[in-house]
């Protein structure tokens, strides 16, 4: 079970949360959402939510700036929640994933998760699920950073060389 951060990390005020949405009412409902909402698990940070209408445009986005929660509609006029998770896949610090979809059932949620996806959330938004989701993935992602700072700066914790490459030879004749 993940526990809420007590505190923003300096290195974290804005929760920076990328939105691939083609259609401007679950735009709109989804600003609505971020922007009049309790976030419970960390009232002083800020959360910014940008919406773009493409994958194209949201990989544009993702390349600018760090983004720490990608939320897609499962099917995009250009392309797929599949497509954003295997060009995610390039990213040396990609984002968690949150598949959206009218037609969220128990056979999108299962592939979506097995595949890589942190959640699915279903349309038309319901607010307190959508602050829940958002943010317990917030919390994951920000869990992933603070491990790997804390990797980084430990004394040993430098990873083992890879092992010696071993060659296998035939039978002797």
């Amino acid at each position: 079970m993940l526990k809420p951060v007590d505190s923003v990390p300096e290195f974290v005020q804005t929760a920076n949360v990328l939105c691939v949405e083609p259609d401007n009412g679950d735009r709109n409902s989804l600003n609505d959402i971020f922007e009049r909402s309790a976030w419970p698990v960390c009232p002083e940070m800020r959360w910014d939510l940008e919406a773009r209408p493409s994958i194209q445009e949201a990989v544009s986005a993702l390349r600018r700036k760090s983004v720490a929660i990608l939320m897609c509609e499962s099917r995009t006029s250009a392309g797929s929640w599949r497509e954003m998770l295997d060009l995610l896949s390039f990213l040396n610090d990609p984002p968690l994933l949150i598949v959206t979809s009218r037609l969220a059932d128990e056979r999108l949620w299962a592939e979506a998760l097995n595949l890589g996806a942190y959640d699915v959330l279903a349309k038309p938004y319901e607010r307190n699920e959508v602050v829940r989701v958002v943010s317990t993935a917030w919390i994951t992602w920000q869990h992933r950073h603070t491990a790997a700072r804390s990797a980084e700066t430990h004394t040993g914790a430098q990873l083992p060389p890879p092992p010696a490459s071993r060659v296998i030879r035939g039978p002797r004749n």
